[in-house]
């Protein structure tokens, strides 16, 4: 595949993937996340490789998915229920549990504005380092939508912080993320990448296998207790969301009318 937002480097056994888009904030086009699903596949498949490290360069780590009016009309099918269920299942939420899967212990890095669909590219990671600058939100309320399409919220801040995070549209900080557990470790912003490597080499210098098997009991431990079902149910209730915008917008793109809603409301604050 031809990389054009995506690079994929290896130092000292850790895999870096890098998000260069840094003139659109990052943001997700189908493009952009066909390039990072490759990239993982190769960290995956390099023998060489035994820690994956995910950053993204400029001033934000990802500001969700691209919502220009161009990239939407571009880039989706035209609205209709089981294209678009079928479209999402795939893009989208496919690729969050597949990185999640990947049996190679992860890192994100993560600087300035994390938003929505920016939380599906560290949630499936391990570990999560954070700039002192970094802020979390996820306000897809505004598109009729009870959240991004890999409903990670509960697990990584516990119910009532994730209730709050969707009601109110709002943003947590770095350090409110400790906090609550979501983020690893809270480093000032010019020793993230760093910071980063630097964990990534102390934990390549462990056993790959026993690696392997510590990341699988935890994930198997987060499966038992119902992550990957409450996942794929949450999901449906994100169509759900999507339907019902549409009949509400007399079929147009919950997507693009949310984006007025949001543009109103980062006005009115």
């Amino acid at each position: 595949m031809q990389l054009e937002h995506v690079r994929f480097d290896v130092e000292d056994a850790v895999g870096v993937i890098t998000l260069d888009r840094p003139d659109k904030a990052n943001a997700q086009s189908p493009k952009v996340l066909e390039e990072l699903d490759h990239a993982w596949n190769a960290a995956d498949e390099d023998a060489d490789v035994k820690v994956i490290v995910f950053q993204s360069t400029g001033r934000h780590f990802s500001a969700g998915h691209d919502m220009t009016p161009t990239e939407q009309a571009n880039a989706r099918p035209k609205w209709q229920a089981d294209r678009h269920y079928d479209w999402e299942t795939r893009r989208f939420l496919h690729y969050a549990k597949s990185w999640r899967e990947v049996p190679k212990p992860s890192i994100a890095a993560v600087q300035g504005k994390c938003i929505a669909a920016g939380l599906m590219l560290c949630w499936p990671c391990d570990l999560i380092i954070a700039a002192d600058n970094a802020e979390f939100s996820d306000p897809v309320l505004y598109m009729g939508i009870a959240g991004v399409e890999f409903h990670g919220h509960t697990w990584e801040l516990g119910p009532r912080k994730a209730k709050e995070l969707l009601f109110a549209g709002d943003s947590i900080s770095a350090e409110e993320a400790r906090q609550l557990g979501m983020v690893n470790r809270v480093v000032p912003l010019e020793e993230l990448l760093p910071a980063t490597m630097a964990l990534a080499r102390r934990i390549a210098r462990q056993d790959s296998f026993a690696l392997r098997m510590a990341k699988r009991a935890v994930n198997h431990t987060l499966d038992v207790q119902g992550f990957s079902t409450a996942v794929d149910a949450v999901f449906d209730m994100h169509q759900l969301g999507h339907a019902r915008a549409a009949v509400v917008n007399d079929g147009r793109s919950s997507v693009l009318a949310g984006l007025t809603s949001m543009k109103r409301k980062a006005r009115d604050d």
